[in-house]
């Protein structure tokens, strides 16, 4: 694909070069500077001064002054000239002879000697540019001998030329170009590089130099360009390995030249130009009659046979823009970063950086978003500069201005979309994704409230479910700017939110309440009353929490108490005194039962008050389910339930306070009992649940209930008393038919009692106990379990005696093998406990037979702690 990278400026003018003189013609050139040099057919060097003139528009041109023309004598023409500036000297092909030409005068330069400085046989040569010899007034040059196979390396200096090496070659070469040790030669049938200083060579590829003529041009550091077959510009590095992919010129390619990023080649007709980047060709400009083209210290020169042009390469950043008004954002890119050697680095890390971005906008504009994207990212934008496109996302109170001159040619996003909603509907949700993106990188640095809120602004309109993350986490958007655009998508939930993050509850509970209470519609959460019970039960600010609580438990008691009941025991929230609350329930009955559960049961506080409270609560709960006519006995029997719970369990409510509160109640005797049995009145309990609710299986219960925490003994007592309670048949009062009638039920009672928790009584006593008449078949479960537990009861006794014995004997074992045992005493034998040695034969023999004095035992025993005395008191030695 085209674009516009070089324009062609005239130099020098036929007129101004020879005048009305038609048969000359230009052969070569040479550009130092401002200095041009053209050697023409007739055997003239031209002398040119060349200016450059930049127009008010800009555009670049050439005034030439010519400064002075000579004729060299030899009647050919003049077909290579090269300039040593350092030396102030020309070097000059003419006629195969090479000599020196003073570069002001154009005087041929005579030798120290007297004689010309001259190299004869010469058909081509080379200057190296990447010089081995450090003398700066010396230039070193490749010539190409016409006799021999031959290319002889000189050195040239003020007044003389030196033959300092000649190099064989398997052909004739007819093209040279020599860079460091490395000549690269075009030779009869191929291309090679040769070292001159090893005289190790590659051959490249094959080349009819009689078809075509051969192009050996110096690119760069050991790199050439060659012209091969197929109409192709080959690159070849030192290695003799091309390292670019080539380019692809005509067939005919008489020149050609590189200005990075470009390969210019010249043929008959045109001038083409290609990237090396990409090998693409980029321009073609029509030039007739052309046979010259170099490059000078980056200056393109080309010479027809009449005139003089340059090919003035247009700035990299016009080629860019040009690129990129073309959408080739590719190329253009390319272009940017091929060119960036080319540029000083902190102005190239400015171009990149503008050039991604213009790229992105226009990949942007393309729907192109993953691309649009990366180069957003690489080119460091300013996220603004995107979310100015979107009409009304900015805050109002932004200070963001657009960069100028713009990266891009859109005003907004209704420009770009040209109507088309789901164009519209897809770069809302491309924003929506970048945002997220960047919002907490160093992208959004400096930005952040206007990348919040503008991301705020697209989740509410596009009823986004991140709208909520957004605001629960940390945020900066603007609370100004974001009220009035919540509203208007009635995200009232979100709103309360944003509220809270700015420290304003109070605003935020009136809103939720409102939406509760269906005074507003917003259907974000369906569990929004219980979010705002969470929510006060989390709030730090206590005014706000007596404050909306009474909605909260008028609304539902059962989930309203939670604020008191789920609030976190943390260090950053201020505690709630129980007694507050509980005073604050009160015209809230089932919230306070509820929540003094939670003190007795969940926190487990132990105090009077609280567990008296809970009990009276749960007694005023069943006295009045009593009263309800019908009685709904579901609820009833939890109800009592808990209350009997909480009789068994507690231990430090007001019992004779709670039994005046069931005292006229007879549907509360199981209650009762329980109360007696805190009280120990254990004979009450059992006679209320023996002989008032004839509740065996609850007498027995209460037995085991009441001995929990009490030793064995006191389990014994409590079923004998049972026991008794049962035998006694009889209860005051009553006739003797009707304690006959229910003798029967309590003795079948007793009997049952005995067979089910034989191993708790006392099988003597018991039998002493039990009427005369009494079958012994009724007792066989009871008595086989009570002859089973006492002969188990001797058996174990004497197993436990017999272990002691054999402990005891061991023992005596023990002491007797070590009484047998010497304990040798020397005065060489020093005491264990002082170290000095021993100087009588009495001493004390700690286990193991180690022998310390007297004096040291004793004195340990008596700074023991626990005084132990010794057991090993042998004083024999």
């Amino acid at each position: 694909m085209s674009v516009k990278a070089f324009e062609l400026v005239p130099a020098v003018e036929r007129d101004l070069l020879m005048g009305d003189k038609a048969r000359i013609n230009i052969e070569c050139i040479e550009c130092c500077g401002k200095h041009l040099y053209v050697g023409t057919n007739d055997c003239f060097i031209h002398h040119f001064l060349l200016d450059e003139v930049t127009s008010a528009k800009g555009k670049l041109s050439y005034s030439a002054q010519k400064l002075l023309h000579k004729y060299l004598g030899l009647k050919k023409p003049v077909a290579e000239l090269r300039a040593a500036s350092a030396l102030e000297r020309l070097i000059v092909l003419c006629d195969g002879v090479v000599f020196l030409v003073d570069m002001v005068t154009l005087e041929t330069v005579p030798s120290a000697a007297g004689g010309g400085a001259k190299i004869r046989g010469v058909i081509a040569f080379c200057i190296n540019e990447n010089p081995v010899n450090g003398d700066p007034f010396c230039v070193e040059m490749g010539v190409l001998s016409s006799k021999r196979r031959t290319v002889q390396i000189f050195m040239v200096y003020e007044d003389r030329v030196q033959l300092v090496k000649e190099v064989s070659t398997p052909e004739q070469p007819c093209a040279v170009s020599l860079d460091g040790y490395f000549l690269c030669l075009a030779l009869a049938t191929q291309y090679m590089i040769l070292n001159y200083n090893t005289g190790a060579h590659q051959d490249l590829f094959p080349y009819n130099s009689e078809e075509r003529r051969p192009i050996v041009k110096r690119i760069g550091r050991e790199e050439f360009l060659l012209a091969a077959p197929g109409g192709l510009g080959m690159f070849a590095n030192a290695e003799g390995v091309s390292q670019r992919a080539p380019v692809n010129w005509s067939e005919s390619v008489i020149g050609a030249a590189v200005c990075f990023p470009y390969v210019v080649a010249l043929d008959e007709s045109f001038i083409t130009i290609h990237s090396m980047l990409d090998q693409q060709l980029k321009q073609t400009l029509s030039f007739r009659d052309g046979h010259i083209l170099q490059d000078f210290e980056g200056k393109v020169i080309l010479a027809s046979t009449k005139a003089v042009y340059v090919l003035v390469p247009l700035p990299l950043e016009r080629q860019i823009q040009d690129l990129l008004v073309s959408h080739r954002v590719e190329e253009a890119l390319i272009l940017t970063e091929g060119a960036q050697r080319n540029i000083p680095k902190e102005k190239f890390q400015i171009l990149h950086k503008r050039i991604l971005q213009q790229a992105g906008f226009i990949q942007f504009g393309q729907l192109q978003f993953l691309e649009a994207k990366e180069h957003f990212r690489k080119g460091q934008l300013d996220v603004r500069e995107l979310i100015s496109l979107y009409p009304l996302l900015l805050p109002a109170s932004s200070s963001f201005t657009r960069c100028h001159p713009p990266l891009h040619e859109f005003a907004d996003l209704n420009h770009l979309a040209q109507g088309d909603q789901e164009k519209v509907l897809r770069c809302k949700k491309f924003l929506i994704s970048y945002l997220g993106e960047v919002r907490s990188t160093e992208v959004a640095n400096g930005c952040r409230e206007d990348v919040d809120t503008a991301l705020l602004k697209l989740y509410a309109e596009q009823d986004h479910d991140s709208l909520l993350d957004l605001l629960a986490t940390d945020n900066s958007c603007l609370l100004a700017d974001s009220v009035p655009w919540l509203e208007k998508y009635h995200k009232y939930f979100a709103l309360g939110l944003l509220y809270h993050y700015n420290g304003q509850d109070s605003s935020a509970l009136q809103l939720w309440i409102r939406v509760a209470d269906g005074d507003l519609q917003d259907s974000t959460r369906s569990d929004l009353y219980e979010y705002i019970v969470d929510f006060l039960s989390s709030c730090s600010n206590l005014d706000l929490v007596w404050k909306y609580a009474d909605w909260a438990l008028r609304k539902d008691p059962t989930i309203g108490v939670c604020i008191f009941t789920k609030r976190p025991a943390t260090k950053e929230l201020p505690e709630l005194n129980p007694d507050d609350v509980i005073g604050y329930l009160g015209k809230h009955k089932q919230a306070l039962l509820l929540y003094l559960e939670h003190l007795v049961l969940d926190r487990q506080i132990q105090k009077e008050t609280f567990h008296t409270h809970l009990a009276v609560l749960y007694v005023e709960r069943v006295l009045s389910l009593l009263s309800e006519s019908p009685t709904d006995d579901e609820q009833l029997t939890k109800a009592r339930e808990r209350l009997q719970a909480m009789l068994r369990e507690s231990n430090l409510y007001r019992v004779q306070y709670l039994l005046g509160k069931m005292e006229n109640c007879e549907h509360l005797l199981l209650e009762r009992a329980t109360l007696h049995g805190k009280l120990e009145e254990n004979e009450k309990a059992l006679h209320i649940l023996v002989h008032k609710l004839r509740d065996f299986p609850s007498a027995e219960a209460f037995c085991i209930w009441a001995s929990s925490r009490r030793d064995s003994a006191y389990r014994q007592q409590l079923f004998h008393l049972l026991l008794g309670v049962y035998l006694d048949g009889s209860l005051p009062g009553q006739s003797q038919i009707a304690a006959g009638g229910g003798s029967g039920e309590l003795e079948m009672a007793a009997v049952d009692l005995l067979n089910r928790h034989g191993e708790v009584f006392d099988a003597v006593r018991v039998l002493r106990m039990l009427p005369e008449g009494w079958s012994l078949q009724l007792l066989r479960p009871f008595l086989g379990r009570a002859v089973r537990a006492s002969m188990h009861a001797c058996r174990t006794s004497q197993i436990a005696l017999g272990l002691a014995h054999s402990e005891n004997l061991q023992l005596l074992h023990d002491r007797l093998k070590e009484r047998k045992k010497p304990v040798v005493v020397s005065a060489k034998k020093g005491c264990h406990l002082c170290h000095n040695t021993f100087s009588e034969p009495d001493v004390v023999c700690l286990p193991g037979g180690v022998p310390v004095h007297t004096h040291c035992v004793a004195q340990r025993v008596r700074d023991s702690p626990t005084k132990r005395q010794l057991t090993n008191r042998s004083n024999h030695t």
